[in-house]
């Protein structure tokens, strides 16, 4: 049908027949706005094969050193003390013996120890930083991360000295009453675990740090208002929102502490060897 138009210039369609066939609407998707199978496939086979020298790099040397260990833990030495390769299964039921459960026991309860300090130590750190540092957030974590940056033996030198008979701290705390001339830190297992963490507290901290900066500041505000207290809040949201923060802490200060030796070897005396001295003791 033709159209018409009135004398104003507007122009007058005729009625449609509903039951007339409509045409397809047309569409208008511009070829650049649709993905391509082949760039969404490319993309991951790219990341695949670079992470593939590294991965078969560091696999390589991780089997090859395990292999390495459990042979020379089935094998023997000669008169020398040199490492004589073999099948000798007696290394295994030596470790039955008493005096190493007891040391393996001690080393475990050492580390569970650092970890449940570190992580009461870390947790107010890595809060007042992540959500109260402000434009010091950078400065105050580099505070923190930049001793390290010394070598460890020369930090646990170090510490060694502040917790000694005649150290600032045993004297601050004399000074004050709570200590008199029998008071000793050294050769103690509370100077074996003030080492441990003050060696791998920073490993807790940068973790929790990392998971608070993350968190969603209006779930604490939310909290508040459910839970009241700050001590509630802190409990039943912050900590559970930072709970992933918290495991990797825990690993990354757990296994190094439970394999610790130069702790114990400077601020523990006889009756604190943990494994990490067993273990390069018999080595070497």
């Amino acid at each position: 049908m033709a159209t018409r138009s009135n004398r104003t210039g507007t122009v007058l369609r005729p009625p449609q027949d509903p039951d007339a066939p409509t045409a397809p609407a047309p569409d208008r998707t511009r070829p650049e706005d649709t993905p391509r199978g082949g760039a969404r496939t490319r993309q991951p086979r790219l990341w695949t094969w670079l992470l593939l020298p590294g991965t078969l790099w560091m696999t390589g040397f991780l089997v090859a050193s395990l292999l390495l260990v459990a042979t020379l833990a089935l094998g023997t030495t000669d008169p020398l003390g040199n490492p004589r390769f073999g099948l000798n299964f007696a290394n295994l039921t030596a470790l039955a013996d008493p005096a190493y459960s007891t040391v393996l026991l001690r080393s475990l309860g050492y580390a569970l120890i650092t970890c449940l300090i570190s992580l009461a130590v870390a947790y107010p750190v890595a809060y007042a930083i992540a959500l109260r540092g402000g434009r010091f957030k950078n400065l105050l974590i580099a505070a923190i991360v930049v001793p390290f940056f010394a070598n460890y033996l020369v930090r646990m030198y170090g510490w060694s000295v502040v917790l000694s008979d005649d150290g600032p701290l045993l004297e601050a705390l004399r000074a004050i009453g709570l200590a008199d001339g029998d008071t000793k830190i050294l050769q103690t297992g509370v100077g074996v675990v003030a080492g441990l963490v003050y060696g791998f507290v920073v490993f807790m901290i940068i973790p929790l740090y990392a998971a608070m900066e993350r968190m969603d500041t209006s779930l604490i505000e939310a909290g508040r208002d459910l839970y009241g207290g700050p001590l509630r809040t802190f409990l039943f949201v912050t900590v559970p929102a930072t709970r992933q923060g918290a495991a990797a802490g825990c690993v990354l200060v757990f296994l190094p502490a439970m394999g610790d030796f130069v702790s114990a070897q400077l601020m523990g005396g006889p009756d604190q060897i943990m494994i990490g001295n067993l273990i390069q003791d018999k080595f070497f």
